[in-house]
Order: structure tokens, then C-alpha cells, then sequence
């Protein structure tokens, strides 16, 4: 077994419990007769009426009938791991509790996760729906097992049709491609479930319609959304009905989404690639002068593919491959694997000095290389080379940060939820609509909300990942899972995990690395700690969290440091699932809605 850290979370437990007894107003916790620490009990219940009422005024985000209180989470809490033989852990509680229903009812990881997924489409709309790509990583029958379900651009689309613009559009039908997720649902199911299909969307349905109360960051982000998608009105008809978006604590029902999927679990996902849904995706298409059509959406297949890996202090990190960008975590890795941690603090400035270089060298590769691979110039064996890895490596300084370049090899608004059962088998998922709702195309009358991938091509002439026809673009979500080789030779799984978050995905996945295999921390405390996240050329933003002189020492170094102003989904939000003898520690970040959960 593992050894991995347990203090962190048994030190910030005695830090919650201390500031629950600040809370409550008690001078211990322990007392046998709390008395306030400050005057009687009716002078401090009365204090707390008038700080109530004070607080009342500044409230922005309610519901009818919950009006009475603030919504905010002012003081520090911890999220505690689930230790039990069958795990689900997602970015909604719901979700989490959709996929656990199905282990309850005999089914296996893989049907958990695959109703998780769904329901997320119903219970966060903000990040994902039906509309949505996919990538999974399956531990089944003895081996990992790679899933791209990630849509291709119409046959029709060139980049003619963008000459003029400095970037690829992000709404409307231009950066909308063929949505892999309901394919991923079926493929998954088929090979490796042993529910029925039907059955793994009778949660999602539930909630969409007889309604489901909106959770808190759900709930700011689709706020944003109605601002966004102000002039579509069909996504206005369809997500924000009574004018508005529905608040925190909010009842909301999707009459039209329950419908949609329930034609999907019925035609086992026929109906959304030939079928009626498939009509009507083509004919809004059309009539919004979009170019996909229905042999684009006939002819899309999710793709089973070899995940590609990297070693890194005796763990094996797996990616899916390009088009996806988990090669980024891997080159990251790579070049750390060439600097020693041994001496150096876990939170110092020398250590996250280290870790943001090797991660801008990597991003230089990745933007320059990563695409669709019937494009790509250079492939994932030459940017892996050991050698091209200790080379970009060379190139960090110890005392100074810099502006990098892509090198050359020598020729030779996302969820994401794991699950795992008792007999095995491991899943890490993710889906996605790239940008919150995606294009802002709701098809009217469904419930579906088609993603903007597309916006990830670049209109850069002659770069492999130029927008044109029948191509998937480079996709920032990746789902992630470690291995350990054993006495055998075989690798062994370890862990399912993720950080969903655009470009911050393969920083999240490096930073857990680190945390796990340098320092021993356990998965809740490495998805817990403050994160760093580069923003191009020298800016870095870092999360409050860290000692003061760690800020200090980055900027000493020359980077261009801000501090955000809390923890939160900008930094990445994950969730983990790890191998324990007889079960799983089960991880949610606490920059999310989500939750693990078990039995």
C-alpha cells in the first residue's frame, strides 16, 4: 500500500474546529456548558438577530424562500475524504449521488460514471451538456483503456470562411463541431457496463423533470450566462425561462432536456446522430447559416485509443493523446523529472519556480504541435524523447524566470467525475462544452446546448491546427490516471483524477503530481493546496494560501506574480479517486460544488 500524508488533513480539522468555536461565539469546544465568550447567551443570540438583519441588505443572490440568510461561505472549511469500497466523486452532489445509485443497484464503475455524466448535463448546464465532447480513461479487465469522443469540424467548414478575423469565433455555429459525449455514453456502456442502457439515465431524467435545486456556483455561473447569450433567444427560452437564471437554492425544471434523453436512452443515441434530434440539429444549422450537417453528425465515431504516459518518481502518469492536451503534463513532467525536489519545501518559491518553467516550456510545445494527429507534424514519441526532455529541461535557470519558445524535436467554464467498484474497475471522465453553455446554440424545443470546441482551432496558416474540414481541433480537456509498476513488471492502478478548467487541466495534473509524488501528500490535501496557474510570458497568477515569502521569492526570480483574491474554479476544481488495499480514498475539491461519495 501507498504511504501518502494524512497530516495535512488532520491539522486543518483542528483549524476547522477551532474557528467553528470563534463561530458559535464558545470559549471551547470541549466545554461541558459552553457559555459565549463575550456576555450572556441572550446578548450574543441578539447580536447575531442584528448582524442577521445587517447582513440581509447585502445580499444579491436568494430565493423567495430561502431570503433570509447569506449565501456566502466566509470562513475556512475542510472537505474530508470517503474511504469505502465503491467511490463516485464529481463536480455536483447530485451527479455524484446518480452514479452511486447505480452501484447500489448492481451496477459497475463504468455505469456509474456514465449516469453521472449524465445528469451532469441536467444539474450543471454551465460546464457540459448534451451538446457536449468527451474523453475517458478506463481501468477494465486488467488494462487501461482510452476513449476520444471528441466531435470533428463540418466537411464544409474551411478557413475561407474566416478570412479577415484575428481569432476563430467563440459563439454562433462557426465554432460548433459534431458533440461526442452521447456517443461516449454509448460506447462505454456497451463495452464495459453491465446496466441496461436505459437505466443509467433515469436520475438526469428525475432531475429534469421533476426539477432539481441549483447549486451555488452553478447557479453564479449561469448568471453569467444569461448576460452572455443575451441575443439567443432560444438558449434564453430554454435556461432562463422566467426571464432570469435561476438563483441558488432554486427549483428548475427542464421539461424539453428530460425529453431529449429520454429519446436517447430509448434509441440507445441513434436518435442524435440519425435520428429526429439528428433532423433537427441539421435544420437549426441550416437555418442559422451553419455549415454542419447531418452526414457530419452520421458519420461521427468515438475513437478508442493507446493512452500515452510518462514515468515521474516511480509513478506513471496516462494521458489521453492528442487532440486532447494531456501530452502538456506529460512534457511538464518530463522536464521536472531532470530537477531534484529532495531539499526543497513543498510550498517554497524554488519548488513552484520549477514547476512554472517546465510548465511554460511545455505549453510552448504544446500550442506549436498539439492538434488533430492526421496533422500533426511532430508526434507524441519525438516530444516524449528522453533526450528533446533533458534538453528543454537545460533551459530553466534557479534564480530567474523566462520567456520561452517552442522547441524542436530531433526526427525520429468543464466537469469531470471518476468512479470506481469493489471488483476493480476504475473510470476518469470529462465533458465538456469548452466556454459555460458552449455556443449559445440551444436547439429549440431539446434541451441540447452544442459546444464551441472549434473556437481551439487557430486561423494561423499552415499550423496543423488550422481550422478546416472533417478535423478535431486541440481540446483542453483531459481526464487523468496513475499507475505503479509492481515486482510483476505490470502496472498497477493507483489513481483516477482530474483538474477541469481549460488550460489550467495539464497545470492541475502536474501540481497533483508533485504533491503525490514528491512530497507523499495524500489526494484531498493535494487537490486542496493553493495552485499556481501561468497566463503567458511571465505572468503567473497564485492563490492565496501560501506563505508570504513564497510570493516574495517568485517575484524575486522575475516572475510577474498576482495574487487572486481566493481560492476558487479559476485555479481548477478536481476530484480523485485512489487504490487503497481493500477500497478508495475518494477526493472533491473544495473549489467545487462536488462532492465524493461511497458505500
Amino acid at each position: 500500500m501507498q504511504t501518502i500524508a494524512w497530516s495535512p488533513l488532520v491539522h486543518n480539522l483542528k483549524k476547522f474546529l477551532h474557528v467553528c468555536g470563534r463561530v458559535l461565539g464558545l470559549q471551547s469546544i470541549g466545554q461541558s456548558h459552553p457559555v459565549p465568550a463575550n456576555g450572556t447567551c441572550a446578548e450574543a443570540r441578539e447580536r447575531r438577530r442584528v448582524k442577521q438583519i445587517n447582513t440581509q441588505a447585502r445580499v444579491t443572490l436568494y430565493t423567495d424562500a430561502m431570503a433570509d440568510f447569506d449565501w456566502s461561505l466566509p470562513y475556512p472549511s475542510q472537505r474530508m475524504p470517503v474511504l469505502a469500497r465503491n467511490v463516485v466523486a464529481t463536480s455536483q452532489p447530485l451527479a455524484a449521488q446518480a452514479g452511486l445509485r447505480m452501484l447500489q443497484q448492481g451496477g459497475n464503475a463504468v455505469d456509474a460514471a456514465v449516469a453521472a455524466a449524465i445528469a451532469l448535463t441536467v444539474v450543471e448546464p454551465t460546464s457540459n451538456g448534451i451538446g457536449s465532447d468527451a474523453f475517458a480513461l478506463v481501468w477494465a479487465g486488467g488494462g487501461l483503456h482510452g476513449l476520444n469522443a471528441s466531435g470533428r469540424s463540418p466537411k464544409n467548414l474551411t478557413s475561407d470562411r474566416f478570412q479577415g478575423m484575428a481569432e476563430m469565433p467563440r459563439l454562433g455555429w462557426d465554432p460548433v463541431t459534431v458533440p461526442g459525449a452521447v456517443s461516449a455514453w454509448v460506447e462505454l456502456s456497451q463495452r464495459f457496463g453491465g446496466l441496461p442502457f436505459e437505466k443509467l439515465f433515469d436520475p438526469a431524467i428525475q432531475y429534469a423533470r421533476r426539477g432539481f435545486l441549483v447549486s451555488p456556483q452553478t447557479a453564479y455561473y449561469w448568471s453569467r450566462g444569461h448576460e452572455r447569450y443575451k441575443e439567443f433567444e432560444p438558449y434564453q427560452r430554454t435556461f432562463c425561462p422566467d426571464g432570469r437564471a435561476p438563483r441558488t437554492g432554486e427549483l428548475f425544471k427542464s421539461p424539453d432536456h428530460a425529453a431529449t434523453l429520454q429519446i436517447i436512452a430509448e434509441t440507445k443515441g441513434e436518435a442524435f446522430y440519425r435520428g429526429d434530434l439528428a433532423d433537427r440539429i441539421a435544420a437549426d444549422a441550416k437555418a442559422g447559416g451553419g455549415v454542419l450537417t447531418l452526414d457530419d453528425l452520421a458519420s461521427h465515431r468515438p475513437e478508442w485509443v493507446r493512452p500515452i504516459r510518462i514515468e515521474y518518481r516511480g509513478y506513471s502518469l496516462h494521458e489521453i493523446p492528442p487532440n486532447g492536451q494531456g501530452l502538456t503534463a506529460l512534457l511538464a513532467l518530463g522536464i521536472l523529472g531532470h530537477h531534484s525536489f529532495e531539499n526543497l519545501p513543498v510550498d517554497s518559491a524554488e519548488t513552484l519556480h520549477l514547476q512554472i518553467e517546465a510548465m511554460k516550456l511545455a505549453f510552448a510545445d504544446a500550442y506549436r504541435y498539439i492538434a488533430d494527429p492526421a496533422s500533426m507534424e511532430v508526434g507524441v514519441k519525438r516530444l516524449l524523447d528522453p533526450q528533446y526532455l533533458a534538453q528543454r529541461a537545460s533551459l530553466i535557470e534557479p534564480d530567474r524566470a523566462q520567456e520561452v519558445k517552442y522547441g524542436t524535436p530531433k526526427p525520429g467554464g468543464t466537469v469531470y467525475l471518476t468512479a470506481a467498484d469493489a471488483e476493480g474497475s476504475m473510470v476518469s471522465y470529462i465533458q465538456s462544452n469548452y466556454t459555460g453553455f458552449g455556443s449559445g446554440i440551444v436547439i429549440p424545443g431539446t434541451g441540447i446546448a452544442m459546444q464551441n470546441r472549434g473556437a481551439c482551432f487557430t486561423l494561423e496558416a499552415g499550423h496543423p491546427n488550422q481550422v478546416g474540414p472533417g478535423k478535431r481541433p486541440y481540446h483542453t480537456i483531459i481526464p487523468g490516471f496513475v499507475t505503479r509498476e509492481a515486482a510483476s513488471g505490470e502496472h498497477k492502478p493507483l489513481m483516477s483524477f482530474g483538474v477541469m478548467g481549460g488550460f489550467m487541466q495539464p497545470q492541475g495534473h502536474a501540481q497533483v503530481m508533485v504533491r503525490l509524488a514528491d512530497y507523499g501528500q495524500n489526494p484531498q490535501a493535494a487537490l486542496d493546496a493553493p495552485r499556481w496557474r501561468i497566463d503567458g510570458g511571465l505572468k503567473v497568477s497564485v492563490e492565496p494560501g501560501f506563505d508570504p515569502a513564497m510570493y516574495e521569492g517568485l517575484r524575486g526570480r522575475g516572475h510577474d506574480v498576482t495574487i487572486a483574491d481566493a481560492r476558487t474554479v479559476a485555479h481548477g476544481g478536481g476530484q480523485a479517486i485512489y487504490k487503497l488495499g481493500d477500497g478508495y480514498f475518494g477526493a472533491s475539491d473544495l473549489r467545487r460544488d462536488g462532492q465524493a461519495v461511497g458505500y
